[in-house]
């Protein structure tokens, strides 16, 4: 089992859903983000997405991509989002992290450099959003023979025909984008998520976490009441992106995290 199958497995235990942040490895500079990811769990987060800093991240926001700039800018590389997650695991080696990215990196470091690298470094699992499941062979396949949970998105826009396709090689968790278009473009609504979440669980079994749109302790438990847990991502970008410290970050985290968890 991976850490991310043991996290799931420990939450099923306690009666309670995951609640999943996302940060860009990097924002604002590198030191600054080590110890905000470090400060995550004691937050109340129960899986960290790292994101990986990339020039043309189609699927983002702008608040997301303005995080990555500011990444870049500050000289954030695949190699050191890799130092990154190596730092934060002398000091945690049970928080699951799921590095969030576009795969033209990942191609340009060579897949299997690339996996042993992220293996070594103590990264869990992947989500790479611009390889559709026709693509398998190329880092999916490999990166479960590495022992990396592969992590598949599926849209409102994923029907039943195209479901069982999305799931085929998926493992750890599937992420449901609860609206269509970019991040922080919307708000999630549990009315809307709730039998489309049934409906991926029915289909492949595996535990499904809803994100896009979460932007409120109110949101998070709602969201959070019809799916296996949540996911928050540019609502915690944006604190960033305004410059407040780290612990006034944290702070903001731990309420969307009691949100999440009192579902």
């Amino acid at each position: 089992m991976t850490r991310i199958d043991q996290t799931f497995a420990r939450l099923k235990t306690e009666g309670r859903k995951a609640f999943v942040s996302y940060v860009m490895a990097g924002d604002p500079d590198f030191d600054t983000s080590l110890d905000l990811v470090r400060g995550l769990p004691g937050a109340g987060v129960d899986i960290i997405e790292l994101g990986l800093p990339f020039t043309d991240p189609m699927a983002d926001g702008p608040t997301i991509q303005l995080a990555g700039q500011r990444a870049l800018e500050g000289g954030m590389t695949l190699s050191r989002t890799l130092d990154l997650a190596r730092a934060f695991r002398e000091g945690d080696d049970t928080t699951p992290i799921v590095l969030m990215g576009y795969y033209n990196p990942i191609y340009s470091r060579g897949v299997d450099t690339f996996l042993a690298e992220a293996k070594a470094a103590g990264i869990d699992g992947l989500i790479v959003v611009d390889l559709p499941p026709e693509e398998d062979s190329e880092l999916c396949l490999p990166a479960q023979e590495a022992g990396l949970n592969f992590i598949r998105l599926a849209t409102p826009t994923t029907d039943d025909q195209r479901l069982p396709r999305v799931m085929q090689n998926t493992s750890g968790f599937v992420y449901y984008v609860s609206i269509t278009g970019i991040t922080g473009a919307a708000e999630a609504q549990a009315a809307d998520v709730g039998p489309e979440v049934a409906r991926i669980q029915n289909a492949g079994g595996l535990p499904v976490v809803v994100g896009f749109g979460v932007k409120t302790p109110e949101r998070a438990k709602a969201i959070a009441e019809v799916a296996d847990g949540c996911v928050v991502g540019s609502a915690i970008v944006e604190q960033i992106g305004s410059g407040k410290p780290v612990p006034e970050v944290l702070a903001f985290v731990k309420t969307l995290a009691d949100g999440a968890h009192s579902a």
